[in-house]
């Protein structure tokens, strides 16, 4: 049994996408000659939302390590307030007692704290471990830099110039690479010629049939969020202004139904739910406004705060449709969409044509997938659906069952597995 060490500074019960990897993965890596042990960050160093039921997902014999991290009450008084770097220290010091008094095959990277990484190149030259790192959004990236100041991230100058130092140190000498978009490894390979023959993946995140368990068992805990006065269409994520393309198309092709059929689109209500990273509270609304624009603040509730997980698939299962929009950056890929397909609910999505989620939709057999510049015959299809699910005509979605079984959690970390074997074996 080969044996892998898994850095995630996310991990339950904090309520963090970058972790759900990791998470779905674990009860399936023996399955597959790998025996995981994970270090994390101590949830308390953590201002995310917690969620205690994601304890429950996790088999009981799995090691965890949990590391301190600096007070970000302090931290970012001067600016830093990333978790990897408020946590890189302690990872270095309890990663290098673990390696001196325990054997291990692979260091294994999944999450966003990408700052972190750089210790891969670290490890490997003390201890002579090789090392993979799972790439779920980009790291060093230009996206952002000709938008408007107000249109990027908070401190994206000096994000930006880190993470364009910090990059290098870390991929330079990784061993294998994961990612969630085929772009994101090709962007890198790009940037580094060095890896061209490394071994490389995509893997999407694996669709975990025990979660929905889970959350109905618990649906009495949680604060309901949609009103049982309408038909309510659902999204449940992150927003941002890179969605409004597609979020906008919607908007305009609902409040045509409004001037056209006011009685059958009053029914409608659109739920925007959990769409900022920010603490509780502090969360800046990016749907609303565009909803007040358009006339439609009557129809369209915005959330900001982030629920828990299980809250989430709760929701998603109390729901009378589902709607995804895409991001304007072709290399997105949400990291929801394994649960919305198994709620077999109606689901609606708007995306950028050249997303990775596009395909996975088609082989589940989802027929309501459109552009963000839908055609004339899009809209009307659009339109089609919002009146349908208004009138309740529409029929829970059919999903392929072989792409069910292709998509499973286990199959993700089977293909997780191959991976790492190969990436044992690579010497650069």
């Amino acid at each position: 049994m080969k044996r892998v060490l898994i850095i995630s500074p996310y991990f339950p019960p904090t309520n963090a996408a970058d972790m759900q990897r990791v998470r779905m993965s674990l009860a399936y890596y023996k399955a597959y000659n790998w025996e995981a042990e994970v270090v994390t960050v101590d949830e308390r160093y953590s201002d995310l939302s917690k969620d205690e039921l994601l304890y429950q997902s996790l088999p009981g014999d799995i090691k965890i390590h949990r590391v301190k991290a600096l007070n970000k009450a302090w931290t970012s008084k001067l600016g830093l307030g990333s978790l990897a770097l408020r946590s890189l220290w302690f990872y270095k010091q309890a990663v290098n007692n673990l390696l001196k008094n325990a054997s291990f095959d692979l260091i294994y990277f999944s999450t966003t704290q990408f700052p972190v990484c750089i210790l891969g190149a670290y490890w490997k030259k003390k201890f002579g471990l090789p090392y993979v790192i799972d790439i779920q959004d980009p790291w060093h990236s230009d996206y952002y830099r000709d938008k408007p100041k107000h249109q990027q991230p908070r401190k994206y100058w000096l994000s930006y110039h880190l993470n364009k130092y910090l990059e290098p140190l870390a991929m330079r000498k990784v061993n294998g690479l994961i990612s969630v978009s085929q772009k994101y490894i090709e962007d890198v390979k790009q940037r580094y010629p060095e890896l061209k023959g490394i071994p490389a993946a995509t893997i999407t995140f694996g669709a975990f049939a025990p979660d929905l368990q889970i959350a109905q068992t618990n649906q009495s805990k949680f604060k309901q969020m949609l009103d049982s006065q309408f038909i309510n269409l659902v999204y449940i994520g992150r927003g941002g202004l890179d969605m409004h393309r597609a979020i906008s198309r919607l908007f305009t092709i609902f409040k045509s139904g409004l001037d056209k059929e006011p009685a059958i689109f009053k029914k409608l209500k659109l739920h925007f739910i959990g769409t900022s990273y920010a603490p509780a509270g502090s969360g800046n609304p990016t749907v609303a406004p565009l909803a007040q624009d358009m006339g439609l603040e009557s129809y369209v509730s915005e959330v900001t705060d982030r629920i828990g997980y299980y809250h989430t698939l709760a929701t998603l299962q109390q729901a009378d449709g589902l709607f995804i929009p895409g991001s304007d950056d072709p290399k997105y890929t949400g990291s929801k969409l394994y649960p919305y397909l198994l709620t077999h609910k109606p689901l609606l999505a708007i995306l950028n044509p050249e997303s990775p989620a596009v395909t996975v939709l088609s082989e589940f057999g989802v027929g309501e997938v459109y552009d963000y510049e839908p055609s004339l015959k899009a809209r009307q299809a659009i339109y089609l659906f919002l009146k349908n699910l208004a009138e309740k005509n529409l029929p829970p979605i059919l999903i392929n069952t072989e792409a069910e079984k292709r998509y499973a959690a286990a199959q993700m970390t089977r293909s997780q597995c191959e991976l790492f074997d190969k990436s044992i074996y690579e010497k650069n």
